[in-house]
């Protein structure tokens, strides 16, 4: 299936972006203005897909054209997608994959927490109350966005292009918003954002942008063609992806639970996706010929 090559491909985007974004620092500081990175993005994905969609209007006249503790709390996310994906998309998971969506947020979330020998065991829940209940409110609204995004893109049969030029005319919008707010704070002293826009930025820093927006044209994509589930499995894979790739590149030690994240997350991923004969041996049930009881019944009539 397409959507298979287009979560691999999500899942690599999303891993390095966080790569690239460290790797275009200099002396750990940013030389640009990181506010305009979204910016730029956005409208490399407005571009794109307005480009896409004359393409398509060229070939189809007729397309229609209307309008209408932190990484606990992070993965939680992944269980809140699955219960909005239920309630409010109508979709039906097995057992199964239920047990297979729980796996996966057990599994970034021991890939992430710290030995005791690094920290405390006892702080590791000792944040106050107001720290769990926000975490839980943003698990919940990451997820409720990603729902509704979902329903948004198939509700109707537009094309995604069009929908696509529709939600990044207001993501430019907002973050072009952003940005001059932030020179009305700063009163001007470095002149108007658009005079400096690119000021630092270097061939690193080109891959980020470009690698964002690609990530985000891929995300839309699985909204419309797939769901939720799959993106939530690719980001998550991204995440340990990036973590392995931190060992070669930033020198960053693997631990023990980084390993056991990892082969949960691949016991899930099997979980979810595998066809249920594969992860169940059910019994054989052997039925008697016909030919058989035809046999045993006229055996009966002759000796009567």
């Amino acid at each position: 299936m397409q959507w298979y090559f287009v979560a691999a491909l999500l899942t690599i985007l999303t891993s390095s972006q966080g790569i690239l974004t460290t790797l275009s620092q200099t002396n750990g500081r940013y030389m640009y203005d990181y506010a305009t990175i979204p910016f730029l993005a956005e409208v490399f994905k407005l571009v794109v897909s307005s480009v896409l969609l004359w393409r398509e209007c060229q070939v189809s006249p007729s397309t229609r054209m209307t309008t209408e503790w932190k990484s606990i709390m992070g993965n939680l996310k992944i269980v809140t997608t699955g219960i909005l994906f239920r309630l409010f998309l109508r979709r039906k998971l097995s057992n199964l994959q239920w047990m297979a969506i729980i796996l996966l947020a057990i599994g970034t979330t021991t890939s992430q927490i710290k030995g005791c020998g690094e920290a405390s065991c006892d702080s590791l829940f000792s944040a106050p109350i107001q720290g769990y209940m926000l975490g839980i409110l943003s698990a919940c609204l990451s997820a409720s966005a990603g729902v509704y995004t979902e329903f948004l893109m198939k509700k109707n049969n537009d094309s995604l292009y069009w929908q696509n030029v529709q939600l990044y005319t207001f993501g430019a919008i907002f973050n072009m918003a952003r940005l001059v707010v932030d020179d009305f704070r700063g009163g001007f002293e470095n002149g108007p954002w658009w005079h400096r826009i690119f000021d630092g930025y270097s061939i690193t820093t080109w891959m980020v942008v470009l690698n964002l927006g690609s990530t985000g044209l891929l995300v839309s994509w699985l909204m419309k063609y797939a769901d939720n589930i799959v993106k939530v499995y690719s980001t998550s894979m991204a995440m340990l992806l990036t973590m392995v790739l931190s060992v070669y590149l930033f020198n960053f030690k693997p631990t023990l639970q980084l390993f056991l994240g990892i082969f949960i997350c691949m016991m899930s991923l099997h979980m979810y996706f595998a066809p249920p004969n594969m992860l169940v041996d059910l019994p054989s049930t052997t039925k008697a010929a016909p030919e058989s009881l035809k046999e045993v019944c006229v055996g009966r009539r002759t000796d009567s």
